[in-house]
Order: C-alpha cells, then sequence, then structure tokens
C-alpha cells in the first residue's frame, strides 16, 4: 500500500489550511466586553477549525483504506444539477423570500436525488425551512423576509 496517496496529501492540505484558519482566526477583534460572551465573532470560526481539523485527520487515516472508484464514480449530472439548483436558490432568495425560495430548492434537490416518497420529502422540506428560519429569527436574531417582499420594500428611502 502506497504511503502518500492522493487521498492523504489532500487531507495533509486540508489540515494545514484549517490550521492556518484556525490562527488567523485569534486575530479577530472583539468588541469591548465581547470577551466574556459565550458567543461572539470568533466563536463559529473556532467551531469551523475543529470541525475542519478533525474532518482532515479522519481522512488522512480514512485513506488507508481500499479506494472506492473515486471521482470517476462519481455522478457527473446530479454534480451539475445540485450546483444549478444552488445559483437557482441564490437567486430567488430575495424576491421568493426565504421560505418559498427554501423549500422550493430542498424539494427539487430531493427530487434530483432520486427520492420519490412525497409525503417524506413534504414533511422533511416543511420542517427543516421552518427551523431554519426560526433559528435564525429567534435564535441567531437576523432577519430573513420569509415571504416575497413589494418592490419598493428595497428601495433606498430618502
Amino acid at each position: 500500500m502506497k504511503r502518500w496517496t492522493n487521498d492523504r496529501i489532500g487531507a495533509g492540505l486540508l489540515l494545514l489550511f484549517f490550521m492556518a484558519y484556525g490562527l488567523l482566526s485569534q486575530e479577530i477583534r472583539l468588541l469591548p466586553g465581547q470577551s466574556g460572551n459565550v458567543f461572539n465573532a470568533r466563536t463559529l470560526p473556532h467551531f469551523l477549525t475543529a470541525v475542519g481539523v478533525i474532518g482532515a485527520l479522519w481522512l488522512f487515516f480514512r485513506s488507508q483504506l481500499p479506494s472506492s472508484g473515486g471521482l470517476r464514480t462519481l455522478n457527473w449530472g446530479r454534480f451539475a444539477g445540485t450546483l444549478i439548483l444552488m445559483w437557482c436558490y441564490g437567486l430567488a432568495l430575495r424576491p421568493a423570500g426565504f421560505l418559498i425560495a427554501t423549500a422550493a430548492f430542498l424539494g427539487a434537490s430531493f427530487l434530483l436525488l432520486g427520492e420519490r416518497r412525497w409525503r417524506v420529502m413534504a414533511l422533511v422540506t416543511v420542517i427543516t425551512t421552518l427551523c431554519f428560519w426560526l433559528l435564525a429569527y429567534r435564535g441567531l436574531n437576523v432577519f430573513l423576509p420569509p415571504w416575497p417582499q413589494p418592490a419598493y420594500a428595497s428601495m433606498p428611502h430618502g
């Protein structure tokens, strides 16, 4: 078995990237009084660093297992379809509102990935969309317009 496979090299590069990201995240300035808060500007970067380092280490040690075929076995049509769906979601988010755009994106993604159980699709789509909107609005205090906004609502006032 090879010592340095492409998977191990990639995992090593990811590990270096996330370690550098973690070091650079220490330079994020905090507002006065934020250093004692549970959540501050450094919380998400620290979390992402931890998840990235753990994932890179997992990839590094998992690469000793036999390969599954790599990029040759990837379904490129679904991959391209997912990228197109994400692009359309980004374009539809503002005019359609968060709830409608997210529900449409999740529903189309389910269809693209081959899910055909309509009850499961509807239930997961509705619950996921509402939970993310409530988490952003109530938990994080970030307002995402749930419904389409009139054209004049986004015009500057003055």
